[in-house]
């Protein structure tokens, strides 16, 4: 599948840190966390691509925070197969002077296409989160009430327990999540992160 040639801007190639945005503590294991890049690559669907892009971020220190794998769009009369390629989508924390080096080692794998640091780029973003919290019916209405205001949606409704779904970007969700700690957050699963570039940039 041949890829549209793409400049040294798009791909990201300052490799900083998001000027935008300072270290922050992570809600859930109350560690404070640098700014996180955001990459996106572009594979094809075969066993073992997978641990192949994970390992060049182990080898280079890299923390993978999110991972989210995706069927990537089809067209019929491109060429390919359905089901081909498949989309990455990691979020990760680590020295940004070796991320110069990580985006040109995952290029050169023979299964990635494209591989783009959104870092500092304009971007959408969106994360979802589930959350079990265990509540009375005294505390219930209070429960309800920042849901709402998150626009979280009951997905399930017990005698002692609600679970909620919030979906945004991961600022807001960890507003969400730091509001209900106090009622007891009884488990938690967030998706990682997914985007797409604004306009007709190349994701």
């Amino acid at each position: 599948m041949p890829a549209a040639p793409m400049t040294n801007e798009q791909r990201g190639s300052k490799f900083e840190l998001d000027p935008g945005k300072a270290p922050r503590r992570d809600i859930v294991t109350d560690i404070i966390v640098q700014p996180l890049h955001t990459i996106s690559l572009l594979v094809r669907n075969k066993p073992g691509v997978l641990c192949r892009v994970a390992m060049v971020f182990a080898r280079r220190g890299y923390n993978l925070e999110s991972l989210v794998v995706s069927p990537a769009l089809w067209n019929a009369g491109d060429g390919t197969a359905p089901g081909e390629y498949s989309r990455m989508t990691i979020t990760c924390s680590g020295d940004p002077d070796a991320l110069e080096q990580i985006i040109k080692q995952l290029e050169k794998l023979i299964d990635v296409v494209h591989a783009i640091d959104h870092t500092g780029q304009a971007v959408i973003e969106c994360e979802v989160a589930l959350l079990k919290i265990k509540v009375g019916l005294k505390e219930r209405t209070e429960v309800l009430q920042i849901a709402e205001n998150f626009k979280a949606k009951v997905v399930d409704f017990g005698a002692a327990s609600v679970i909620l779904r919030c979906s945004g970007e991961t600022e807001k969700l960890d507003v969400f999540i730091g509001l209900l700690k106090p009622f007891g957050i009884i488990e938690l699963v967030r998706s990682g992160k997914i985007l797409m570039a604004r306009g007709l940039d190349e994701t």
